[in-house]
């Protein structure tokens, strides 16, 4: 028994848990079962007060890789990370990314990620070959993306069983550097223009947004551009472009007090932020300050302090998106619910995973501190959500409805239909799908 919480240290709860070493080893324990990586969903995906978690970490092994094709086929509890350090060196870089590399590929594909590329390359999923489940019988069943269990699994957060292994189609790239831009926004309506300009568009592009800011300031912001930099970019000093020196992460130190995140310190933040990052202009960058920098810290999670923060991320769609995020805005600002992290991307059109949560539109997430009547507001931002034809992002939720969840995932019944085929007694649970009653 172990306390366990998702990233956002929000809830909290015990858990029985079991850690196979080998694949072997790997099958479903108990009546409730839910596998869990390195923990970086956010809420209650990967939390089972009620049963038993099975921590895939150990299993985090090779398999095989083709250095022709780029193919590569491992373990699901391999990390992001230790893909990227293997074969980065040998010219090969993962096709869809999310905001850190220390999660799994197993979990990459429950949540069926997304990357700052999505409006060019569409999820993580798109990009898996294979992907082998062990199920609720514990029977093991080889998908590809003929089987309709394959896009129940994408995005299905681990109730159709626990992902073995993960079959994944590397992409080709000269260096280890991106070549990257960084525009100043005065106000929101630049932001949008600058993410869906096609004047201004990069293999990988997001908008830093000050949450805080109000009036004719409302959404402004940092455009970030950036493409892999070919061997032509990087300066011939460098002896070998595809590696890198990788700095040792420093842990954050503390678990901050409540007070020391507050709209005064955080609009401090905010603005430095838009200062510093505005000006840097056309730059070269080694790829996890790109893509990670937030890695690069530790526990960063530790900053929000014992009483931890919600992340909410939402997407609207594209014929409603610019008019209803400008409100969305206006009432964090005026509510003053201040958030570090608010990044704004763009989506591209959706994908066949039937709980995958990108749909064409834009997308805000924050991180929120908790606080007295978090919970309370974020309702509220939930129903005018769901009134302009948002969702919800499930990896990133802790605490939303169960008619949030159907007003904004209208394949949910497809989903439960092809769940009960391969799990009638519902045996792969956890305290995110018994929260949101999916498939009662």
């Amino acid at each position: 028994m172990e306390q366990l919480a998702g990233w956002g240290n929000f809830p909290v709860t015990e858990a029985n848990l079991v850690r196979p070493e080998r694949l072997r080893d790997l099958v479903p324990v108990g009546d409730s079962v839910i596998a869990r990586g390195l923990g970086r969903s956010y809420g209650d995906a990967a939390l089972n007060s009620s049963g038993t978690t099975v921590l895939t970490t150990k299993l985090d092994r090779f398999v095989e890789f083709d250095a022709t094709t780029g193919l590569v086929r491992a373990e699901a509890g391999l990390s992001l990370g230790a893909l990227l350090k293997a074969m980065v060196p040998r010219g090969w870089f993962v096709p869809v990314t999310p905001g850190t590399q220390n999660c799994t590929l197993g979990g990459c594909l429950a949540a069926d990620v997304h990357g700052k590329n999505h409006h060019r390359d569409g999820t993580f999923s798109r990009h898996v070959t294979k992907a082998t489940l062990v199920l609720a019988s514990g029977e093991t069943r080889v998908l590809n993306q003929s089987d309709p269990l394959f896009w129940a699994t994408a995005g299905g957060m681990g109730l159709t069983g626990i992902i073995r292994e993960v079959e994944l189609q590397l992409i080709p790239v000269e260096t280890a550097y991106m070549q990257v831009k960084h525009v100043k926004s005065p106000d929101l309506d630049t932001t949008i223009e600058l993410l869906t300009d096609p004047a201004h568009d990069a293999q990988y592009t997001v908008a830093w947004i000050d949450c805080l800011a109000s009036g004719a300031s409302l959404g402004r912001g940092v455009f970030m551009a950036g493409d892999h930099a070919p061997k032509s970019a990087v300066p011939l000093n460098r002896e070998d472009p595809l590696r890198l020196k990788m700095k040792n992460t420093k842990p954050f130190p503390i678990d901050l007090p409540g007070f020391a995140l507050n709209p005064f310190t955080i609009k401090l933040f905010n603005a430095a932020y838009n200062s510093f990052q505005g000006r840097r202009g056309e730059f070269l960058s080694p790829y996890p300050s790109f893509f990670y920098p937030l890695d690069g810290i530790d526990q960063w999670n530790r900053m929000y302090g014992k009483r931890g923060f919600v992340q909410y991320q939402f997407v609207l769609p594209a014929a409603t998106a610019q008019i209803a995020m400008r409100e969305v805005l206006r009432r964090f600002s005026e509510a003053r619910r201040a958030s570090f992290l608010a990044v704004l991307k763009r989506f591209g059109a959706q994908g066949p995973g039937l709980l995958s949560f990108p749909t064409e539109g834009l997308t805000l997430s924050l991180d929120i501190p908790m606080s007295s009547g978090i919970l309370e507001f974020l309702d509220g931002m939930d129903a005018f959500v769901r009134n302009h034809g948002g969702r919800i992002y499930l990896a990133k939720d802790s605490r939303m409805g169960p008619e949030m969840l159907r007003a904004g995932y209208p394949r949910l019944d497809e989903f439960c239909e092809v769940r009960r085929l391969v799990d009638p007694a519902g045996r792969f649970s956890s305290d995110l799908s018994r929260r949101l009653k999916l498939c009662p």
